[in-house]
């Protein structure tokens, strides 16, 4: 009998297939058809720092670390009319009740502001985790690289004394020294880290000068840059991996696992390809570990990482010359 439990922020899970926060993850529905559909934990869709601030009635402040504008204010007043908190700690112990696999709870943040003790409500709420997508875009002129880096460490430092339950942190690679900087979150105490997370890209509309969401979902080419670093960070740092992006299909996942993923988060492929995708990625997972008589995750799990490869190289190396030295 093959084995599919993995361990992930010491949550025991059912198999690596993790639904990603999403608008999919904002239904309770949904939530149920995911866990029908074989899958071993949901990432509820985010709330955002900025939501958390304006509905408990701090100071909506502007700041060197917050750039607010118009649109934006008016955005987030209008969101968090339609999107109250209360609702979010509802859809966590509601579905606590309908499902038995974990629910972790998401929130974007970009500051370690008055919003953290919020964490402790969605801890009383039931969440078995909570995901911290946290990005400070690098494009002040006036703060360093070491600047940008401390306000994650804040971040994970004000939300640690509010819960309990494990943290993880989904964060993008755009750091001067990825390698070490990531090391160093898995020193703070988190029990995970996401790689990577997702923005919105801008796009120009150029006939009538208007800006446009691009590439909203991902594509399976994607999953190139969170296998190399999922493979150079395994092994490496002191908690559990989870890869995200690019990931579309079975092949996909078993490309993750072994680089070095404790789990794969998945979005994108459910709104392209439908929910049945994670019914169609567990079949594969465990057809492939019968073919390769592998019983149980933990055979498998990062035996092609930069550590355990024979050929660490193929990690590391960014020039072309062996592959494209003859195209003109």
């Amino acid at each position: 009998m093959v084995d599919l439990k993995t361990k992930y922020l010491g949550l025991e899970l059912k198999n690596p297939i993790i639904i990603a926060s999403s608008g999919l993850t904002k239904s309770l529905d949904n939530i149920v058809k995911f866990e029908e559909q074989g899958a071993a934990a949901v990432v509820l869709k985010s709330l955002f720092e900025e939501q958390i601030m304006h509905e408990v009635s701090k100071v909506h402040h502007q700041s060197e670390d917050i750039y607010t504008y118009p649109e934006a204010n008016d955005y987030i007043r209008n969101y968090s009319r339609q999107n109250s908190l209360e609702e979010y700690l509802k859809l966590i112990r509601d579905a606590k009740q309908k499902v038995s696999i974990p629910i972790i709870a998401s929130i974007n943040c970009l500051s370690d502001s008055e919003w953290t003790s919020f964490a402790k409500k969605i801890e009383e709420a039931g969440a078995d985790a909570i995901e911290l997508n946290a990005f400070i875009l690098p494009s002040d002129f006036k703060r360093n690289s070491e600047q940008n880096e401390k306000v994650y460490f804040k971040i994970i430092e004000s939300v640690k004394k509010q819960v309990k339950i494990p943290i993880a942190l989904k964060i993008n690679h755009y750091f001067s020294s990825f390698a070490q900087i990531a090391q160093k979150f898995s020193w703070s105490g988190i029990s995970g880290l996401v790689l990577f997370n997702r923005f919105f890209a801008p796009d120009i509309d150029i006939e009538n000068k208007k800006f446009l969401a691009a590439n909203v979902y991902s594509k399976p080419e994607e999953i190139a840059l969170p296998l190399r670093w999922v493979a150079i960070l395994s092994g490496n740092v002191q908690c559990d991996i989870a890869a995200t992006t690019g990931i579309h299909d079975g092949p996909g996942m078993v490309k993750m696992l072994l680089a070095g993923a404790k789990a794969v988060q998945i979005c994108s492929t459910l709104y392209l390809n439908g929910f049945d995708t994670i019914q169609q990625m567990h079949k594969f997972l465990y057809e492939w570990m019968e073919t390769n008589n592998y019983k149980k995750m933990e055979d498998f799990i990062g035996v092609m990482s930069h550590k355990n490869t024979d050929n660490p190289a193929a990690y590391q190396r960014v020039q072309f010359m062996k592959h494209y030295a003859g195209v003109e």
